[in-house]
């Protein structure tokens, strides 16, 4: 089911997708698997220098207003986790500005930074994040010309497990591996089709490497999204779906099915979302971390790298070319 309010880039770039949620898709703001937001730290600024005229004055041009994920004491993420840094105004300078954003891991693995919008910028790796260990992120804003007055932040994420899930949409599964072994096998129904709007069929669910971008218990799914509020008419539904698991922005979820339970393993009959059994979507919700991987299988419907956290549908080569930096 889907999101009735969306991104406005993204509804010209994906086209909805057909469950729908009430509360709107936003990865710098969507209810994460912890609510709880982590303080971001902070390290000394460095003392300027004196000079002919006294002390030099300190100036603040440009902050961070968000980091994601959070930090190691609210929650773990998955292995295929990206970091998006949101400043509190345009970056005029990219260059210059992602040269003082490090990323260390404790288990070393080749990444790059890709600007998404004049305030964005999203880290990526080469390869998924090595499981159990910590990675370091710091911005060193303070050494950026004009910014004496900046703070330098840092953040220090916990990778939990390592989750990789299958979802086979022709054979109607969803295989669940932890860390490299079949955890659980999960029947499941994926979208079903034949709902076309500007030339996607929206009933399709989309296939690539979605990640996990949050969760909920329960949430409320409407009809909405396709205009159709009146309870008289025969499309509408509003329903409370359980162990509710966010893939992308177009409104993807992996979920228990709402009834229906004799098509799970056997076809395809949702709106776009994967439908598990009610053991099975609880189990899923349970263990699952922002930036899990599930990889889906079998649709004509391909799933966009700006859809959500979907950017590991860019290869290693497309990815680095969103860089500012020449290597």
């Amino acid at each position: 089911m889907r999101v009735t309010r969306m991104l406005p880039a993204l509804v010209a770039l994906t086209a909805a997708s057909a469950c729908a949620a009430q509360s709107a898709p936003v990865p710098r703001a969507q209810t994460p698997v912890v609510v709880a937001q982590a303080a971001v730290t902070t390290a000394p600024t460095p003392t300027p220098s004196p000079t002919t005229t006294g002390t030099a004055r300190k100036k603040v041009t440009l902050g961070i207003a968000d980091i994601t994920p959070m930090g190691e004491k609210t929650e773990k993420v998955g292995v295929g986790f990206p970091i998006i840094v949101t400043f509190d105004r345009d970056v005029k300078n990219k260059a210059e500005v992602e040269a003082l954003l490090e990323v260390k891991p404790d288990k070393p693995v080749d990444g790059a930074w890709r600007w998404v919008s004049k305030r964005k910028v999203i880290y990526r790796t080469k390869t998924y994040w090595q499981p159990n260990q910590k990675v370091l992120f710091t911005a060193r804003l303070s050494e950026l010309p004009g910014n004496t007055g900046a703070k330098n932040v840092s953040r220090r994420f916990a990778v939990g497990a390592k989750h990789i899930s299958v979802v086979n949409t022709r054979k109607h599964v969803m295989k669940v591996y932890r860390n490299g072994k079949l955890a659980k096998k999960i029947p499941i129904s994926a979208g079903k089709g034949g709902l076309v709007r500007n030339g996607v069929d929206v009933y399709l669910t989309t296939s690539g490497t979605h990640l996990t971008m949050g969760k909920k218990a329960v949430e409320t799914m409407t009809s909405s999204w396709m205009g159709v509020t009146d309870p008289k008419d025969p499309r509408y539904y509003k329903e409370e779906i359980p162990w509710a698991v966010r893939i992308s922005d177009s409104g993807e979820y992996v979920h228990q099915s709402a009834g229906y339970y004799h098509f799970l393993g056997r076809s395809n009959q949702s709106h776009g979302c994967v439908r598990a059994t009610p053991a099975g979507a609880k189990w899923f919700y349970t263990i699952a971390q922002r930036g899990d991987v599930v990889k889906i299988t079998g649709t004509k419907r391909k799933l966009q790298w700006n859809n959500g956290w979907s950017y590991w549908q860019l290869n290693w080569t497309q990815w680095k070319k969103g860089s500012a930096l020449k290597s």
